[in-house]
């Protein structure tokens, strides 16, 4: 069975461009005379490695505290917008229609769409009727790499259809007034809103190909990383630090989902991976036994964008592209659950 093919891959943020410098003034003024150990995390601002970022709503608009109602409409409207704009660039590049599209995989965590995004924007994307629709939620940061590999899949198992993959998130729309807690400020330091579109397709031989794909759950980690809901909203969970975290327990999970790939650390020419934080790249590097600075699209894509979530380590994929695949790259992920995704790309000069 051929392996399914990357067949183009486009990205795209909102027009509202936050400075690093701006959101902590801001979270200065609403955080510090409710929040008295405000102060002591407000370094986290500048740990993040974030230069800055890009969300869906004006800057005032998240000076003002928001319920779901709020929030929701806010994530359809702006979700929908992106979707167009990211699917429409990958189309374009593809040289397809939406009505070349077979399968679409829409990924998303930050907001709840019923009908989900996909049907929202059929009619101007051209969907066909018969289209089939794979929503995804609930894996986070995770989702990217996850949806990657999920997509392929679908193109491998019908060889020759067009599959495409929406990874979006609003993370923006997650900050809260009312949270006063060190991971809403870790929230409020890191998150911004983007998306990215993937056409994949099996039997054309592609140049870069999805080789293999694997995934680690850990056990009795689901405090890790998630959101709580009330009336509010998301609320986002941190229980554990994620950097502490990886250095733990990352490399003989990443030894176990390669050992099933039949390959190895050293089999490896490139990674790829989702950018947390700064202080999150220092950790994969030490885990995976790359020297310090190696990850430098991933430093690139989180001072430009902020961690976005699920199309995050779709934009350094991008820039990977952009500088020249090896023979062999991973992409990894790290999700809710807790969990890790990885996904192989073989690229054949």
């Amino acid at each position: 069975m051929p392996n399914a093919a990357l067949v183009s891959l486009a990205t795209s943020v909102p027009p509202h461009v936050f400075l690093q410098k701006d959101v902590l003034a801001a979270a200065w003024d609403v955080f510090r005379t409710r929040f008295p150990e405000f102060e002591r995390f407000s370094s986290i601002f500048s740990n993040t490695g974030i230069i800055k970022r890009h969300a869906v709503k004006p800057f005032d608009w998240y000076l003002e505290p928001r319920g779901w109602p709020e929030r929701t409409a806010a994530f359809l409207a702006g979700a929908e917008a992106l979707f167009a704009d990211a699917a429409g660039k990958a189309l374009a590049d593809a040289h397809l229609t939406g009505a070349d599209i077979d399968t679409i995989v829409t990924v998303s965590s930050t907001g709840i769409a019923t009908p989900s995004l996909e049907a929202r924007v059929a009619g101007r994307m051209g969907f066909r009727s018969d289209v089939m629709r794979v929503p995804v939620f609930g894996l986070g940061c995770a989702g990217g790499s996850s949806g990657l590999s999920i997509a392929a899949r679908l193109a491998q198992a019908r060889p020759g259809t067009n599959v495409l993959l929406v990874a979006i998130e609003l993370c923006s729309l997650a900050l809260r007034h009312d949270e006063l807690t060190k991971a809403n400020i870790v929230a409020v330091s890191l998150f911004g809103d983007g998306a990215a579109a993937v056409v994949l397709r099996a039997g054309d031989g592609g140049a870069t190909q999805i080789e293999n794909a694997g995934e680690y759950l850990w056990p009795d980690t689901l405090g890790i990383m998630g959101w709580s809901v009330d009336p509010q909203g998301f609320g986002v969970i941190f229980r554990r630090t994620i950097p502490n975290f990886v250095l733990a327990h990352l490399n003989p999970a990443m030894v176990q989902i390669l050992t099933a790939m039949q390959l190895t650390l050293a089999d490896v020419d490139r990674f790829i991976c989702h950018p947390g934080g700064a202080k999150v790249i220092n950790a994969l590097e030490t885990a995976l036994a790359l020297d310090q600075g190696t990850l430098d699209c991933e430093r690139q894509v989180i001072a430009d964008y902020g961690n976005m979530s699920s199309p995050t380590i779709l934009f350094v994929l991008q820039q990977a592209l952009a500088k020249g695949l090896p023979a062999r790259s991973l992409l990894t992920a790290l999700g809710p659950g807790f969990s890790a995704s990885c996904v192989a790309l073989r690229h054949v000069a």
